[in-house]
């Protein structure tokens, strides 16, 4: 692994990936789009990591056919100047590939899930200044839930003490992921962190949050709101 001197004031991107289709969500309009109180969710997420730091510059990644409804998203942001808009590819590797290109700094990099609105400002930070040190900060929590595995016709539980659930902003220092993502794609490319692992890095976790949830059903909306609403949000 590259470690290089701690800067707090290092260059800072959040690659914020919003070029899905929100399929299952069984509507028309993409969910990053979808209104959560009065705003669409990913001006939420916009809007946390515009809080984060105030140096920070965004790089959000859409749909094709969508920079029109991405354009009017981010004139309603505190920081609009601060946001640079990509298409996305067919892939979530593609997708931040094409986000990755516009961070050609030095600098501290968050990959972020556009519908993982609920992130905090600590969780952000705390994520930045791990990468500082040890070169990537990958948020997870402990599975809660009996856990069991198909073999065959039947099943076999697993014990759950030993799995952790992967979250976002995955976060690296640059001189790490920016080499990773130009190797070709692999299906066995379900992260960030799988990535920079199949590039010979190591990645080292960090302690998430539980309320940092992904909206891909709609019951998931009826939590969010929920959960502003109990923040005063």
């Amino acid at each position: 692994m590259i470690i290089l001197p701690a800067n707090s004031d290092m260059k800072k991107y959040a690659v914020i990936v919003a070029g899905g289709n929100g399929s299952r969500m069984g509507g028309t309009v993409p969910k990053q789009f979808l209104q959560l109180k009065g705003k669409r969710i990913v001006w939420h997420t916009l809007e946390t990591f515009l809080r984060s730091f105030d140096d920070l510059q965004i790089i959000l990644v859409v749909p094709a056919n969508h920079e029109e409804d991405a354009n009017a998203l981010i004139g309603q942001t505190s920081a609009s100047d601060r946001i640079k808009i990509v298409i996305g590819g067919s892939t979530r590797f593609q997708s931040v590939q094409n986000g990755l290109q516009l961070a050609t700094d030095p600098s501290i990099v968050f990959v972020h899930d556009g519908v993982r609105c609920l992130v905090t400002e600590a969780l952000i930070r705390r994520c930045y200044f791990q990468a500082l040190e040890k070169g990537s900060a990958i948020p997870a929590i402990a599975v809660s839930d009996s856990i069991r595995k198909m073999e065959g016709g039947s099943t076999v539980p697993i014990d759950r003490t030993q799995l952790l659930a992967v979250q976002t902003p995955q976060t690296f220092r640059s001189e790490i992921i920016l080499p990773a993502f130009l190797q070709p794609y692999k299906d066995t490319f379900t992260d960030e962190a799988t990535v920079v692992e199949a590039a010979g890095q190591e990645v080292f976790m960090i302690e998430g949050e539980k309320e940092n949830i992904k909206i891909t059903l709609p019951a998931d909306l009826v939590i969010a709101e929920q959960l502003l609403n109990r923040k005063g949000e």
